[in-house]
């Protein structure tokens, strides 16, 4: 058994293996222009997180649009009328232009349903945990497309 698992840690170390968020944090994007229409709350996570900077200066740069929403929907009642589940949705378009013409385009959406609670203070606690989640499992999709040009 030992043996198995010196095997593995020298062809894990050997292989040139390397996490793909290891250098997560260490490239910051530089755009000629920056603008952000929707959801204040989910740009600014964005903006914040991934280090997306604006020099005006360099016209040579690319420009950065970011578009966001977010929407909560019921999905379900019971008879009487009662919200049974709810669902929430989070789309982000990024968009990246040179000179009004578009060189990268994506849509990130994730969405989550989840049931009614009986305590709306909970329920709303419960919400916000799930749009922050939500917000950040689409910041990581974003990372990865950036370092994947």
């Amino acid at each position: 058994m030992k043996k198995i698992f010196i095997l593995i840690i020298l062809f894990t170390y050997s292989c040139g293996y390397q996490p793909i968020y290891l250098n997560k944090n260490l490239k910051e994007y530089e755009f000629s222009k920056i603008t952000l229409e929707g959801n204040k709350e989910i740009n600014g996570k964005i903006i914040n997180s991934i280090s997306l900077k604006e020099n005006r200066s360099n016209k040579n740069l690319n420009e950065l649009l970011i578009k966001s929403n977010l929407a909560t929907t019921e999905t379900s009642k019971d008879t009487k009328g009662k919200i049974l589940t709810y669902r929430t949705k989070i789309n982000i378009d990024f968009t990246i232009k040179k000179s009004e013409t578009i060189v990268k385009n994506k849509l990130f959406t994730k969405d989550v349903s989840y049931s009614n609670k009986e305590n709306k203070f909970e329920l709303v606690e419960y919400q916000n945990e799930l749009i922050s989640s939500l917000i950040n499992r689409s910041i990581e999709e974003i990372i990865l497309y950036l370092n994947l040009e």
